[in-house]
């Protein structure tokens, strides 16, 4: 509405959705008179795209706040007018139901296919029928209520208990064109009376809140709201069965019969066959679609070595030289202890490396701070416990060494999967010990709670066996989840070996060895074209540089801007046109409009 009223041709869509339209606040006759014309002449006469249909309700809710706030400034004409826009959108809002998930991924997104498993769950909920989808972390879970948002108009709801991560996704869905905010318990009183507010008149196509909100003003408000579609964001922090139960996620257990007609989406990375069942089970979904996706990403390259004399070096150093073997690029460190976390961050930047130290016992603030350096590229590393991490959506993690053997195989899937989201080679690297499964041991003994303690025990020394064994990493995962996996054959070090430094990984048998040249024979008849890619290596770091500007400009991650596939494919084809940029995957109509131009003329040079 902004744009409207000072006369611009940038769609509404564009406007950030954390930068409040002065239309309602500028409730003047001609101002509201010159935006309801405006919205008319873009309504009247012609199909409107799926996009251009939520700019235009879009609009239209900025003009219902404006009435709400000065009645006398809408003569009974321009109401009229309105009524009539208004029901103009409704029909063109029931016909867009039926639009292709494609065509809006491409649209919106700028990706011309669907990754594994996406159009399944997405055809799921577009028919009302609830669905469970377990996919792994980078499999793209959150497109999956993202395209049906779009197409099904009204008010998908968006339950996750990862509060740092929402204004990031937030941002993200607002460059890609997509009206978006979030509710949670970082936000003044006032400001959430006004998003609440915003909600009830329709502003908004996601609505992000974590489980707590729905005791709060955001449960009391969802009667008022045309919900859509319901999806529950790491679903397994329901299920005491689940390596990351959290209390908070059992308010949602009432929702399915509040909203019987609505879909249920729940979605999560990581659940056994006994975790997913109670999952349903506590969400009240009925008959649920379930669709378990391959725990196997290709791109992910495995390793585990055994602390000590065999290693050749300490884990500290190990650390050192994974980071080093990727200069300038995204990592983490994951360590038991805070201790061992402050130690080993000092130890890197000693040493030359950009790093920061996270864990539970920093202030908010603190842990504020590091994260957004991470999330900006202004460090390289972070060194943390398990308590960072959930709130990350960075795409370009190149790697994630795990310090000290981690608790459980779901919590270890779960930390290396925040490496290569993006889809680009990526490593993981873990490093254990017997004396860690001791340690955790030692934490069971002063459990209280006898079945706990022995779930800690077991856990521990299931990590310690597939660490131990001499069989693909990828398909000892896999098979954990219940997926029968062939050897990788190029994406573990059992598989092939990978000199990250001194010690070589174990070697598999003849039978195995075979498998793995199978596997890799496989690999090359089904490589991708984005690897295939040559691209000008110093034009993609030009491109980081002038990313990393305009993400600084609109206050949002680099990656939200574009990921580095995005600018390594720019790097390789250098378009040269506004349709060669449309051309490449992850650039959609809204982000060419907002800063196709300036990428263009950086490949031009």
């Amino acid at each position: 509405m902004a744009t409207a009223l000072a006369g611009g041709a940038v769609p509404a869509q564009n406007a950030r959705a954390d930068v409040r339209c002065p239309l309602s606040n500028a409730m003047n006759d001609d101002a509201v008179q010159a935006a309801a014309e405006a919205l008319a002449q873009k309504v009247a006469g012609r199909a409107l795209s799926v996009g251009e249909q939520r700019a235009c309700e879009a609009e239209l809710s900025e003009l219902r706040l404006a009435w709400k706030r000065n009645p006398s400034a809408f003569s009974p004409d321009l109401l009229g007018m309105l009524k009539r826009i208004a029901s103009s959108l409704a029909t063109g809002a029931v016909a867009h139901k039926q639009s292709d998930p494609v065509a809006v991924l491409k649209e919106c997104f700028g990706y011309d296919a669907f990754r594994p498993g996406q159009r399944a769950i997405i055809d799921t909920v577009l028919g009302g029928r609830d669905c469970i989808g377990v996919m792994p972390t980078g499999a793209g879970k959150s497109i999956t209520y993202q395209i049906p948002a779009r197409i099904l108009g009204g008010l998908t709801l968006v339950i996750s208990p990862l509060i740092a991560l929402m204004k990031d996704q937030v941002d993200a869905m607002t460059e890609a064109g997509v009206r978006a905010t979030y509710l949670n318990s970082s936000i003044s009183l006032e400001e959430r009376r006004t998003r609440v507010s915003e909600l009830r008149a329709g502003r908004y196509e996601l609505l992000y809140c974590a489980p707590e909100g729905l005791e709060a003003s955001v449960g009391r408000a969802l009667n008022e709201l045309k919900l859509s579609l319901i999806a529950v964001d790491e679903a397994h922090c329901i299920s005491h069965w689940g390596h990351d139960f959290r209390p908070a996620y059992r308010n949602l257990s009432g929702l399915k019969q509040r909203f019987p007609e609505v879909p249920v989406l729940a979605l999560t990375a990581t659940a056994t066959p006994q975790v997913t069942a109670d999952i349903v089970q506590q969400l009240g979904m009925r008959s649920p679609a379930r669709y378990r996706g391959s725990f196997f990403r290709k791109n992910l390259r495995l390793h585990a070595y055994a602390k000590g004399d065999t290693l050749g070096c300490t884990a500290k150093e190990a650390a050192l030289a994974v980071a080093r073997s990727r200069p300038g690029q995204s990592g983490i460190v994951y360590c038991l202890s805070r201790k061992t976390v402050e130690a080993t961050a000092e130890f890197l930047k000693k040493h030359g490396i950009r790093a920061g130290h996270y864990h539970a016992g920093l202030d908010v603030d603190m842990r504020s701070k590091v994260q957004d350096a991470f999330q900006n590229d202004e460090i390289d590393v972070v060194v943390a416990t398990i308590a960072f991490g959930m709130g990350i959506d960075k795409s370009n993690v190149r790697f994630v060494v795990h310090h000290d053997m981690p608790r459980s195989v779901e919590g270890y899937y779960q930390e290396l999967g925040r490496a290569g989201r993006d889809g680009l080679p990526s490593d993981c690297v873990l490093l254990y010990s017997w004396s860690e499964v001791k340690a955790y041991d030692r934490f069971a003994d002063a459990s209280d709670d006898d079945a706990q303690a022995e779930r800690t025990r077991a856990q521990a020394r299931e990590v310690f066996r597939m660490a131990e064994a001499r069989s693909c990493r990828h398909a000892q995962l896999a098979q954990y989840f219940g997926e029968d996996l062939a050897a990788c054959g190029t994406s573990c070090d059992v598989c092939q070996s990978f000199e990250l430094f001194s010690k070589k990984p174990a070697r598999l048998s003849a039978e195995e060895r075979a498998q793995a040249r199978a596997a890799r024979k496989r690999e090359r008849s089904e490589s991708t074209p984005a690897a295939a890619l040559d691209p000008d290596l110093s034009l993609f770091d030009r491109l980081r540089v002038l990313r990393k500007e305009i993400a600084r400009e609109r206050g949002v991650p680099p990656y939200v801007v574009f990921s580095d596939a995005t600018l390594l494919e720019m790097a390789s084809t250098r378009p040269k046109t506004n349709a060669q940029m449309l051309g490449i995957s992850g650039v959609g109509p809204t982000k060419l409009e907002h800063y196709g131009e300036r990428f263009l003329k950086a490949l031009s040079e």
